[in-house]
């Protein structure tokens, strides 16, 4: 199996059901094993029991957004060395800053596109 086939565990995150889908349907052409949660606190909860390889999330999303589901697993030891690309429908410095400082390794605009998507797995998943 070369480097570039490897299979990932990616975490998505999304209140969205369509964007968590289409999301999922694209990793999943692209050979990987796709873990769906709905807002933060069950991205928290998968991110402990699944302990994916890359996380897609959010910005907005009920109860605890991207940026807060963000920085509460980059401050776990356990899991701060897992990449999160944030997803949102705004593409502004000013997000795209504030998902840095939250740890975010990368962002991506929605709608993305399922290479938008595969090619972050093949950046971030390998780290």
């Amino acid at each position: 199996m070369s480097a570039d086939k490897r299979v990932f565990k990616v975490l998505v995150v999304d209140d969205s059901n369509t964007i968590r889908r289409s999301a999922e349907i694209f990793l999943k052409q692209g050979g990987h094993e796709v873990l769906l949660a709905e807002d933060g606190f069950d991205a928290l909860s998968k991110v402990n029991d699944y302990q994916p390889n890359l996380i897609f999330c959010d910005i907005l999303m009920p109860r605890l957004d991207g940026y807060q589901t963000c920085a509460i697993i980059k401050r776990n030891e356990k899991f701060a060395s897992v990449p999160v690309v944030m997803l949102s429908s705004k593409d502004g410095v000013f997000d795209k800053a504030r998902g840095r400082m939250a740890g975010a390794q990368d962002y991506l605009t929605k709608p993305f596109t399922k290479e938008q998507l595969l090619q972050a797995v093949q950046q971030f998943g390998a780290v």
